[in-house]
């Protein structure tokens, strides 16, 4: 199936606190959380260049033909989450500089995602990356300092129907067991592992998590399998419900409490960045498992926001809203050489009519990434 960009232009438009779509509105009752997602981590600043012909050459000068500044680190899930319609909170340390101030405010007040628990550090620089996208790959360079430990995200989460947590090889995050033991369904994903121990007792904290969603290096890593799908079913010796990224090829994914398996290919679609990309995935999947959808329909719907959001660049600012999924799902239903069986993978998109505006709705204009922070206003 092919997909084309749905951008709804540029703008500082400032969003209402909770997004205008609720895809959890159904399931809502007196008493739920506040929150139906946590979420902690590193901000940075994220400049990327596209339009790179090849990758930089040593001792020689290369322009791009396209920049653009946007949040970076864990910004990229939380927007990707908000702008789905969950009720997001996010703790992170700012830099207290220009940098960290325009991260909070295109957070907290371009995306209403609730920074309650995050703090600004007095005299620390923001995490700063330079992305440069080319050949459908990326190459990043980033410069950051530690925060002071006593600044970094709280111990004690905010009570929240699911939270999303990124493991580390050989150490356990506190937080993570504690949401664990008041109901939230924790999802989480893992980074290489520098020790090359590839253990799974290493990531101590899985054992507090719903799903799990590694790519197909590494969960064939961790388990020793020799292809992706029997990765999968070996991982849910661990966690109820796993997800194994296949690039190019899609998601296949496992739940072992329903018996469901699944395998979804990937939407095909011209690139412009892949940054944030894998956030965006996740992000779907949890708004897809949050509203009871059935599995399969989870993995397509995650594939098909991440297909989206490399149509932008910025890793934040790219992953898409409601209005741009329903301007893909009545654009690819009108294209006639469509294959009928890839329609019909997505066909329980047409069920979410609550959630999809309507093809000449006036669009959510949404926050793109440029190539500044901003500008000076004329008085």
């Amino acid at each position: 199936m092919t997909a084309s960009t749905a951008s709804t232009g540029e703008g500082h438009h400032r969003h209402p606190r909770h997004a205008q779509v609720d895809p959890l509105a159904a399931l809502r009752a007196p008493g739920d959380p506040p929150w139906d997602v946590y979420l902690t981590g590193t901000v940075f600043l994220d400049i990327i260049f596209t339009g790179l012909d090849s990758a930089p050459v040593r001792g020689t000068e290369s322009w791009a033909r396209g920049m653009g500044s946007s949040p970076g680190g864990v910004a990229n899930m939380a927007t990707a989450l908000a702008r789905l319609g969950l009720r997001t909170s996010l703790a992170a340390a700012f830099g207290d500089d220009h940098y960290g101030e325009y991260c909070w405010d295109a957070l907290e007040q371009g995306e209403g995602i609730d920074l309650t628990a995050s703090r600004t550090v007095p005299g620390w620089h923001s995490p700063v990356t330079v992305s440069m996208a080319y050949e459908d790959e990326r190459t990043m360079v980033s410069h950051g300092h530690e925060p002071p430990t006593e600044e970094l995200a709280p111990d004690s989460p905010p009570h929240a129907r699911a939270a999303v947590a990124s493991l580390t090889p050989g150490r356990s995050a506190p937080w993570i067991a504690q949401a664990a033991s008041r109901g939230t369904r924790v999802f989480a994903d893992v980074g290489w592992d520098d020790t090359g121990a590839w253990d799974l007792a290493g990531l101590a904290d899985l054992k507090h998590c719903e799903a799990f969603l590694p790519n197909a290096e590494e969960a064939m890593r961790y388990t020793g399998a020799t292809c992706p799908r029997a990765a999968a079913h070996a991982l849910t010796e661990y966690v109820p419900c796993a997800v194994v990224t296949l690039g190019p090829r899609g998601a296949y994914a496992v739940d072992r409490r329903t018996g469901e398996s699944a395998e979804v290919p990937a939407i095909a679609v011209e690139a412009l960045d892949p940054t944030g990309a894998g956030d965006v995935f996740v992000a779907g999947f949890v708004t897809g498992t949050l509203a009871d959808w059935p599995l399969a329909d989870r993995l397509a719907f995650a594939g098909l926001t991440a297909a989206l959001s490399v149509q932008e660049f910025g890793g934040s600012l790219s992953a898409p809203g409601w209005s741009e999924i329903a301007a893909w799902w009545h654009k690819v239903q009108s294209v006639e050489s469509q294959d009928p069986e890839a329609l019909r993978r997505y066909a329980f998109l047409t069920s979410l009519t609550s959630l999809l505006p309507a093809h000449d709705a006036t669009p959510w204009p949404r926050r793109r990434a440029v190539p500044t922070i901003g500008f000076r206003r004329s008085a």
